[in-house]
């Protein structure tokens, strides 16, 4: 079976069509948006087909700050590389690599790298297809909680990766959720997933849609037949009700960043061979459809 090459970013449906899934490339070279010293990167959004989520990547150069700002829907930030030093409404925490920060809609924040001479790498998600954000007035500092995490009544909420538990999804595999409705987060979820060479998850569904990056090795993504490589960041977009896996056939680890359009993590496990190609979905969903349709 050929493995399909990344594409870009791009619509791939039309009115009489569900979406279906899309392979961005994580070094696509055009950037969303820039401010001084900071380079926004879309991945996922209504661009691709998603209805209620995006993602995608800011790099800070060293001392690069992003100013105060807020959204109408929820963010949950997770740092890839380096370190951040990140405000919310005064109160400053440092983040380190894949600790996660949950922002609720209207929480005025402002990122900052920490680092005067290394580059700074983050992973975005919001509760929305599409991306934006409102500056606002700079916060005064108030109190500056470094490593520390916040107190039960504040608003943000941050997973620290050391700390978070971790649990094997599937066999050679090692997850932990960094955000979700749990933690506060409304309309996404997501998290870190590692796979040891050789292992995958089973096949799949879920009922809202999907985007997966990857941040470690090269994994194969696989839905409904067709096969794409993917590594260095590039993410793929699965729309819901799409049976799909990921897999890590080479000799080496692979490592992704997952994020889903909903509160909270959830998976239907099919028979593989709906992945793999050789049972027809669109067969068994028109059956379910023409079976309920007569009772």
């Amino acid at each position: 079976m050929d493995h399909l090459p990344v594409q870009p970013g791009r619509t791939r449906h039309d009115l009489n069509r569900s979406p279906v899934e899309c392979i961005i490339s994580g070094e696509c070279k055009k950037p969303t948006a820039a401010v001084s010293g900071v380079i926004l990167r879309e991945f996922v959004s209504a661009a691709c087909g998603a209805t209620s989520m995006a993602t995608g990547k800011a790099v800070f150069r060293p001392g690069a700050r992003l100013p105060y700002h807020k959204h109408n829907f929820t963010e949950a930030a997770t740092i890839l590389v380096g370190e951040a030093a990140v405000a919310v409404e005064g109160r400053k925490y440092l983040l380190r690599p894949f600790d996660c920060i949950h922002l609720p809609a209207g929480v005025a924040h402002e990122v900052e790298n920490a680092s005067p001479d290394a580059v700074l790498v983050a992973h975005w998600a919001f509760a929305t297809s599409l991306p934006g954000r409102e500056l606002v007035a700079d916060r005064p500092l108030l109190e500056n909680r470094l490593l520390g995490n916040p107190l039960p009544d504040d608003p943000e909420h941050i997973v620290r990766f050391a700390e978070a538990q971790k649990y094997e999804l599937a066999h050679g595999t090692r997850f932990c959720d960094l955000f979700a409705g749990r933690f506060g987060a409304v309309g996404i979820c997501g998290g870190y997933g590692e796979f040891n060479p050789g292992c995958s998850l089973p096949c799949h569904i879920h009922e809202y849609d999907e985007s997966v990056s990857i941040m470690l090795g090269e994994a194969v993504c696989e839905v409904m037949g067709k096969r794409y490589r993917l590594s260095n960041y590039d993410t793929a977009f699965v729309p819901r009700g799409r049976p799909h896996r990921f897999l890590n056939d080479s000799s080496n680890g692979m490592a992704m960043l997952w994020v889903y359009a909903g509160c909270e993590p959830e998976r239907t496990i099919l028979d593989v061979r709906y992945c793999e190609g050789s049972l027809s979905w669109e067969e068994q969903v028109g059956h379910e459809k023409h079976s309920n349709s007569r009772t």
